[in-house]
């Protein structure tokens, strides 16, 4: 089966998404529309970036003291995903979009993301950024910058880490100071001067388009001067890489924004990653030091605004993830189909004189691809569903948006996580089934595994999301959304208790369930932070894989609600990935809690000398 099939069900089946046209927002769509916008992606993904995903890899992005240097196919994916109108899909008519759900749109993107993660994320961040701005830019801005951005005139960036801070926010020293006498009446913003560096900046430079729009954290100096230390300075600026006018015309300048150099990446390579520098004096503007930047929002309200659109992001980066899994999982599918090596175990394979067999009829070989299903459509599933929080947070009715939002809250750092640690097991297993060609550039596999090795790391890494998890999210509002994810959990489980196939699973989801609550009280029972999130990211893997586990019964009890109109191979795929998932994966959950629960302090009291 494809993964449009799977996409299919999960949509419609599922989530019911067509359901959402009764909304005001989304009186236009019906399921039509929906499968349109994906034949669509589907279309150009395969046409446009799949065909040049090793080109980009090889072909990495050069700068030789002039520009950095893309592959043509990069510039032709870029326009026709503009010409889409993919980047502004789920904005208003009003300012060229479709109005389409977030999770049609996320769906959709899904196309792009299989066939060339790396092409594709020069527009995802020019969504988000424009998406941002939207929300907290002021009327100007919103005209001048996430309007031109959702036209594709231009594409932007998110600026956030620096060199000597990586991860830590609060470290960062870039700062901002207004730019003169009545620098708070420019129609763009009140104007500022930047100087600092910023590191690890995805799409920082390109001749994609004829500008970029940064969207750079910096601290506004306080009355002495001096920073102000921590978070609360961090302020949030629109630096454009060429200056333009009120009505977003190019004046010809060009912002004191300088690339420092290219970062040589092990994967992801189509996409430009830099440093860059604002307001060293390579580029001086207007007779002063300094990038010129406009103020979006308030002063020190930067981060507020920056993780408005992080829930997103992150869904994004957890689905970017998924999709490279489901890409290798695919492309090792169709080797075992066709190649032959062994024969059976048992006396049908003593006769060395019997033809090999294809190694998908070897059960080590099955248990690798059906471990790479379950993580792949598991983790599929969960994006899906977060997106589809999104939408219920924007659109529905009170109630209902404050349960989305705080199941966001709860679900967003898994969604994040989980597929970007188990999708890349999915590639590891995906190089295995191969061999030793698996580890060769003749197959994608191994390009896929070194793309995917990314998404732990960027959008906040692995250890982070498990502090945040454990050290807020499941303690935000006196436990709220943990509570409410329980009970949605606890509902499921009732549910697929009355499916014979299916009651196993329930009761392991149901004992896995109430370890995850004894687990997170025992990790607070003593007040200790240090000793809770000592262990917080064993406690991330087991949350993630109570979720999917959840996930996966609820699929499966779907499946076998429609199996009259679903392929019985299609039904018995699914079945079989929710049976190896609690049979396999979740008896995993008991060790990782064991240290959540018993503040095991190995980790936490370990002299680094002794390292």
């Amino acid at each position: 089966m494809t993964m449009r099939a799977t996409l299919d069900f999960l949509l419609h089946d599922w989530i019911d998404v067509a359901a959402l046209a009764s909304r005001p927002r989304f009186a236009d769509h019906s399921r039509e529309t929906f499968d349109s916008v994906l034949d669509t992606c589907e279309r150009i993904a395969r046409e446009k970036f799949a065909p040049y995903n090793r080109l980009s890899d090889i072909e990495e992005p050069h700068f030789e003291g002039e520009r950095v240097h893309l592959p043509q196919a990069t510039h032709d994916a870029t326009r026709a995903y503009v010409e889409s109108g993919m980047l502004a899909a789920a904005q208003d008519y009003d300012v060229g979009g479709m109005q389409l759900p977030c999770v049609v749109e996320m769906a959709a993107n899904c196309f792009f993301s299989m066939s060339s993660v790396s092409m594709g994320a020069y527009a995802m961040l020019t969504s988000g950024n424009a998406s941002l701005l939207m929300v907290h830019g002021s009327p100007r801005q919103k005209e001048v910058f996430a309007r031109n951005e959702f036209a594709g005139r231009w594409f932007g960036t998110m600026c956030l880490s620096e060199p000597q801070a990586g991860s830590s926010l609060s470290d960062i020293v870039t700062r901002a100071v207004p730019d003169g006498e009545g620098f708070e009446n420019d129609p763009l913003g009140p104007r500022y001067r930047l100087k600092g560096n910023k590191m690890w900046i995805s799409g920082g430079e390109h001749e994609i388009t004829e500008n970029i729009v940064h969207l750079v954290l910096a601290k506004i100096p306080g009355p002495d001067g001096k920073l102000i230390p921590g978070v609360k300075g961090i302020s949030l600026f629109i630096v454009p890489k060429r200056l333009v006018d009120a009505d977003g015309n190019l004046t010809g300048e060009r912002n004191d924004v300088a690339l420092a150099g290219l970062n040589h990446k092990c994967g992801y390579r189509g996409t430009t990653n830099t440093l860059l520098n604002f307001g060293e004096g390579r580029f001086p503007v207007r007779g002063s030091a300094g990038a010129i930047g406009y103020l979006v929002g308030e002063p020190g309200r930067g981060l507020a605004c920056m993780f408005h659109m992080m829930n997103e992001a992150r869904i994004g980066v957890g689905l970017g993830a998924t999709m490279l899994g489901y890409a290798g999982y695919q492309a090792s599918l169709e080797y075992a189909r066709q190649r032959t090596q062994g024969r059976p175990v048992g006396p049908a394979g003593k006769d060395p004189s019997s033809p090999p067999v294809p190694i998908i009829e070897h059960a080590d070989v099955k248990r690798m691809l059906l471990a790479q299903k379950s993580y792949c459509e598991g983790a599929l599933a969960l994006e899906l569903y977060c997106a589809r929080l999104v939408d219920e947070q924007q659109t529905g009715d009170p109630v209902a948006a404050e349960e989305a939002r705080l199941l966001l809250e709860v679900l967003t750092p898994i969604a994040k996580s989980w597929p970007s640690e188990w999708c890349l097991e999915a590639n590891s297993l995906a190089i295995q089934v191969l061999g030793g060609y698996g580890y060769t550039r003749d197959f994608p596999v191994e390009q896929y595994w070194r793309d995917n090795r990314l998404n732990m790391i960027h959008e906040g890494a692995h250890g982070i999301q498990g502090m945040d998890l454990l050290g807020r999210k499941v303690l935000m509002e006196e436990g709220r959304g943990l509570q409410l994810l329980a009970a949605r959990m606890q509902a499921s489980i009732a549910a697929a208790a009355a499916h014979a196939e299916l009651a196993e699973h329930a009761q392991a989801l149901s004992r896995a369930l109430d370890h995850v609550g004894r687990a997170t009280r025992a990790a607070w029972a003593n007040g200790q932070p240090a000793e809770a999130l000592a262990n917080a990211t064993p406690y991330l893997q087991a949350f993630g894989h109570v979720v999917l586990g959840w996930v996966w019964l609820d699929v499966a009890r779907v499946a076998l609600a429609a199996r009259d109109r679903l392929a019985p191979s299609f039904v018995a795929g699914k079945l079989a990935a929710a049976r190896y998932f609690h049979r396999y994966e979740m008896p995993r959950i008991a060790a990782w809690l064991a240290v959540v629960e018993s503040r095991d302090r190995t980790c936490l009291d370990l002299a680094p000398e002794a390292l």
